[in-house]
């Protein structure tokens, strides 16, 4: 049976892009267009769809606000389209966090090029689970004890909110975490000072030859690199090498997870929700070494594809649901005492 999809977006122009692209898939019906959110709302009561795509910036009610009033009102999967400006890639993350499935940077000048995954990826929001927005935890008051071991995370659709979640419920100083999310350069580095003013360790985009500490997290900033494991003696330090794209992604999960094989008893691997199986492989290549390896569960993922790779490669010694996921990296990067909330 084909996704029913409405398109709202207040230019003729994108509508009709957007519209071609998943005409031309085959597993679409388009079932409405609006081009701004009180037309939108209408039809969607209409046609009842499975999937939408929301414009960022549109007349009458921007689509953060619409979008924030669908989630409350009328939960269903969302995928967004916003320009990679700083503006649009706040509004991105803003989207992201409020429930959208995922976030598409909009073609510029009516290009395609920035579109040519645009009917997966929305075939893949449609089929995606959408969890009503329940309180953020907060860190417990409980003291931590840093075992020494690095904290490598790998996420992909739905890994923003998730990813807020467990790193909300970190303590200042907790374990190094490196951080591989599929997302446009810009993105990450909105997500980044996001996640800055929300959690408790320090965030910031990773930076080549910085060294790996305790209380810091650092996010791959992708662009033109992937970011790895060096290590320097008994030290470890970030390191960004350029390189293709790994599974069809830079940054790459596997990428960042292969690159800390040599010192797989030293490493806590975590693979959240995502689509495809990019970090399964290299998860079962430091799980076969000796790393402490977690999964998110199939009920609590937005997109349950990497974390099911992963189970089924033999990969996961550990499964979660994300509310236990960040005491379950505390236990494994602490030295006994860590019970959680």
């Amino acid at each position: 049976m084909k996704k029913r999809v409405v398109i709202v977006d207040d230019s003729a122009t994108m509508r009709g892009i957007i519209r071609q692209c998943l005409q031309m898939d085959g597993r679409f019906d388009v079932v409405g267009e609006a081009s701004e959110p009180y037309q939108a709302r209408e039809i969607i009561r209409a046609t009842n769809p499975d999937v939408l795509t929301l414009d960022v910036e549109m007349p009458r009610m921007d689509g953060i606000t619409f979008l924030e009033k669908l989630m409350r009102l009328r939960p269903m999967p969302v995928v967004m389209l916003s320009t990679e400006t700083h503006r649009g890639s706040d509004a991105a993350i803003e989207a992201l966090s409020l429930g959208a499935v995922d976030c598409i940077g909009k073609p510029r000048a009516g290009s395609r090029e920035t579109l040519h995954d645009l009917a997966e990826r929305v075939f893949v929001a449609a089929s995606a689970q959408v969890p009503g927005r329940t309180p953020r935890p907060v860190p417990s008051g409980e003291a931590f004890q840093w075992n020494g071991k690095i904290v490598l995370i790998g996420a992909s659709t739905g890994g923003v909110d998730a990813l807020e979640r467990v790193l909300g419920e970190m303590p200042r100083n907790a374990p190094p975490v490196l951080v591989a999310q599929h997302m446009p350069a810009s993105f990450l580095e909105s997500f980044a000072e996001r996640l800055s003013k929300r959690i408790s360790p320090n965030v910031a985009l990773a930076r080549d030859g910085e060294e790996i500490r305790q209380g810091e997290v650092r996010i791959a900033p992708g662009g033109d690199s992937h970011l790895v494991v060096s290590m320097r003696g008994e030290r470890p330090w970030c390191r960004l090498e350029p390189g293709e794209k790994c599974n069809g992604h830079r940054p790459s999960v596997d990428v960042l997870f292969r690159s800390a094989v040599p010192v797989a008893p030293q490493v806590v691997c975590v693979i959240l929700t995502g689509m495809g199986r990019d970090g399964a492989e290299g998860m079962r290549e430091l799980h076969d070494a000796g790393a402490r390896t977690i999964g998110q569960d199939r009920q609590s993922c937005v997109v349950y594809g990497m974390p099911r790779v992963a189970a089924e490669l033999g990969a996961v010694r550990i499964t979660e649901p994300l509310d236990g996921v960040a005491s379950a990296i505390l236990k494994e990067a602490g030295r006994g005492q860590w019970k959680g909330r």
